[in-house]
């Protein structure tokens, strides 16, 4: 049986205990408290009580001393692994790549906080020293844990020295280039930055952030920086922290710059760099990382382009390769977004719009799970070498541009739908958008080519509308709010306005009630097609195929006096000859970087009709 202590002698005990330290001062216990910390205790004999004990004592007081704010940076320094010393009234928090210098007032104050990178002057930081002086202890100690994250490079401390210069030399390069003369396309000189830069819009890294390039920016967002009523909202930018990290391979890596003073351009406006060869450099087992904010779902052709721009392959084993839509799903974006199921593989989303408009966007599964619609997310892609940096963010903003194109048909609500519409991909940059007219009982089909982030254009194929215009007309409207739903509406407007072409009467399929006349055959469309087949007037295609009207008239007069018949068949082949039938050769799974449901700006109207 356990030896049970009896109650009286525990309250003895603990009497005894404070009468022996009744006299002690709190700087007594603290330094009882670090020195049990300190002696070497066995593994399995955890520390954390006397951790959180010396926490709740700091906590509990007032820093009133030099002494009490000393052992609060000291208990903050170890618990973010870090050095501590001090000289004087001043106190150093340590690192492998940098230290932080706190310099005290009497009292306790905090007179000034510098950082200190490797091989750097130290530099003053207002935001540390207002925590200190606000004795907001845990936010000082949430910042000082960012600092180490930003400086957290792997590898022994001569690798990491070489590095950390290698990065910053890196850096260095990118803000050269960021400075060349180049045209400018955006009112905004900021938006520009970011959609049209060569190293899109540089934020210099401060303190617990490293350098960040913010590349594309989607038009909904735009519209938020600009609009003076939500101004307060935070646009989504999607950006690039550059960090570095280990190889299995080792790569050639700069140890100073490579632009030329002054900079230059070669013929083709690129900036010019001096070979690696004729420069200080080191050959690690290392290399320069790209690391996506947030990570980006992107095709496989696209991934492959990546790697064929660096030379360096992007881990596969890090990669989790899925159809598109899926990917859409899960994107961190649209967390919130879920789609309807249905024939085992398909996937609806229904679009609100506004004015009471509802769409829904079909992704057939059977055309989005082949091979090479397949795609991942991706969330960081190495470099070597600052000439890589502009092509990669080149075709970065292509993917976005396609990602928001198709995420825009995705949203998380539920409704009865008014319109309905198919997407299929059809290769890597195209997708057509099949829909019923509004103004004829027949389909048509939107051919939508993305061929660069800056470079979209809209070809309609349908039964009697000939005006060059309306392409250019779709093409703007897609440029300016990247939103098929957006655009399908206006092309509907727009199609509705068209005077419907006149069409011969339908021939009956099928002997009507009291009528045993024959109904005669359907003529081939083509000979591509053995058969031409009826549709349905609200019929959805099915994939990589389109829908044309044929018509004809009937073989006997006499059989059908005073009229003609059509058939809706199949045609591909005429209707859409810029239309790949066949499974895609070389397409990408898309995916979604974010949710665009209502694109409307703040008085209510589309913003292709501003």
């Amino acid at each position: 049986m356990e030896f049970q202590r009896p109650v009286t002698k525990t309250k003895s005990i603990i009497s005894e205990l404070h009468l022996k330290f009744a006299e002690k001062s709190w700087n007594d216990t603290f330094q009882l408290v670090r020195r049990c910390m300190d002696k070497s205790r066995d593994d399995s004999k955890p520390r954390e009580p006397l951790v959180r004990c010396l926490e709740r004592l700091h906590e509990a007081l007032n820093v009133s001393s030099v002494n009490v704010m000393m052992s609060r940076l000291e208990m903050i320094a170890k618990q973010r692994g870090m050095g501590f010393h001090f000289t004087e009234a001043t106190c150093y928090l340590t690192a492998d790549l940098f230290y932080l210098e706190v310099v005290l007032l009497p009292g306790g104050g905090v007179e000034e906080v510098k950082v200190a990178p490797h091989g750097e002057a130290p530099v003053s930081s207002e935001f540390l020293l207002q925590l200190l002086r606000s004795n907001t202890f845990a936010e000082f100690s949430m910042k000082l844990a960012g600092l180490c994250t930003h400086y957290n490079i792997p590898g022994d401390n001569e690798i990491k020295i070489k590095l950390f210069t290698s990065l910053q030399h890196l850096g260095k390069d990118l803000q050269n280039i960021s400075h060349l003369p180049r045209a400018i396309k955006e009112c905004d000189t900021r938006v520009d930055m970011i959609l049209n830069g060569r190293i899109g819009c540089l934020i210099a890294g401060k303190e617990d952030c490293p350098l960040t390039i913010q590349f594309y920016i989607s038009p909904t967002d735009v519209m938020k920086t600009s609009d003076s009523k939500i101004a307060d909202m935070e646009p989504v930018v999607q950006a690039a922290q550059l960090i570095v990290g280990l190889s299995d391979a080792t790569h050639t890596l700069q140890m100073t710059s490579l632009i030329p003073q002054p900079p230059q351009l070669d013929p083709q406006g690129h900036p010019v760099f001096i070979p690696l060869s004729e420069v200080q450099h080191e050959t690690l087992p290392a290399c320069f990382l790209l690391k996506l904010q947030p990570a980006l779902p992107m095709f496989s052709s696209f991934v492959n382009k990546l790697s064929q721009v660096t030379d360096v392959t992007i881990p596969d084993v890090d990669l989790q390769w899925a159809p598109f839509p899926k990917l859409l799903m899960r994107s961190s974006l649209c967390t919130n977004s879920c789609g309807e199921t249905f024939d085992e593989q398909d996937t609806m989303f229904i679009v609100p719009l506004p004015g009471e408009v509802t769409h829904s966007y079909v992704f057939p599964g059977a055309a989005w799970e082949a091979p090479a619609q397949r795609g991942a997310v991706v969330d960081s892609v190495p470099l070597t070498h600052p000439a890589h940096v502009p092509a990669l963010l080149e075709l970065l903003r292509h993917q976005c541009a396609i990602n928001t194109l198709l995420s825009s048909c995705v949203t998380s609500q539920w409704a009865i739908y008014d319109l309905h519409f198919e997407v299929l991909p059809e290769s890597d940059t195209s997708l057509s958008v099949t829909f019923h007219r509004p103004d004829i009982d027949c389909l048509a089909v939107l051919l939508v080519n993305v061929s660069g982030s800056r470079q979209l254009t809209c070809r309609l194929f349908a039964a009697g509308v000939e005006d060059p215009s309306m392409d250019e007309y779709i093409s703007s409207v897609m440029n300016r709010c990247m939103s098929i739903p957006v655009t399908m509406r206006a092309l509907y407007d727009k199609l509705e306005k068209i005077p419907s072409p006149p069409l011969p009467p339908v021939c009956p399929a099928a002997t009507e009630a009291g009528d045993d006349r024959p109904a005669p055959p359907p003529v081939p469309v083509s000979s591509d097609n053995e058969s031409a087949t009826a549709a349905e007037p609200n019929a959805v295609p099915s994939p990589s195929t389109t829908f044309s009207q044929s018509a004809t008239g009937p073989e006997d007069n006499s059989t059908v006096p005073g009229s003609a018949c059509y058939t809706m068949s199949v045609a591909t082949s005429e209707l859409l000859p810029e239309i790949n039938a066949s499974p895609p050769v070389n397409p990408y799974p898309f995916t979604a970087v974010g949710v665009f449901s209502h694109w409307i700006t703040s008085n209510g109207h589309h913003p292709e009709l501003i």
